[in-house]
């Protein structure tokens, strides 16, 4: 490393395999608190993630405070409805039935606490995401690959479920989970040098 430390506050590979992907290895650290509670008390998409990347980079930067931390959050929202991560292979296929053939929104929050100051900076990230018609043995095929479950709406671009996506209006990686280009503003906007992380 150059210097600096940065600490993931997300238990999601795909969020550092894209760190890692543009050379920087960070510490993972899980944030564990109760995201239930976030839910359901009227705020909007892009308060909702703002807040749960927020909390997630709050509480793991008070484990380490002299270290950059990095937390962020996804959602998938068709029309006014949120949906979450499928607990069970029915919740999947629920999910994904809700999205066949249509155009859905994908949200992710991005936070950063910057030690020299003790500041947390935020932004959201939104894409579109159409996916076609899919039939029901296409989705029952899909369900059983086990690759939904754990995934914000039942499904995850990077995997098999792009045989499913048929347009992308936004950045990608946010869909993926970190918006790379979002990641790389607010370190400028906190006054950090990306490349004091790089391998």
């Amino acid at each position: 490393m150059n210097g600096l430390r940065l600490v993931l506050a997300s238990r999601s590979p795909r969020r550092k395999a894209l760190l890692e992907a543009i050379g920087i290895e960070p510490l993972v650290v899980p944030s564990r608190f109760d995201e239930a509670r976030f839910y359901d008390n009227g705020m909007s998409p892009e308060e909702l993630v703002m807040a749960l990347a927020r909390e997630k980079t709050a509480t793991v930067a008070e484990q380490y405070p002299m270290d950059t931390v990095l937390g962020a959050d996804t959602i998938v929202v068709l029309g006014d409805s949120v949906l979450g991560k499928p607990g069970t292979p029915s919740d999947a296929t629920r999910m994904l039935e809700q999205l066949s053939g249509k155009t859905h929104r994908v949200y992710t929050g991005i936070a950063l606490y910057q030690p020299a100051g003790g500041r947390i900076f935020s932004d959201v990230d939104c894409s579109f995401v159409t996916m076609r018609k899919m039939e029901p043995g296409e989705i029952q095929w899909y369900v059983s690959t086990g690759e939904p479950m754990g995934k914000a709406g039942g499904y995850a671009i990077q995997g098999k479920a792009a045989l499913f996506v048929t347009a992308i209006k936004g950045d990608y990686t946010g869909v993926i989970g970190l918006p790379l280009s979002k990641f790389y503003e607010i370190l400028k906007r906190a006054g950090v040098g990306i490349t004091n992380f790089f391998i």
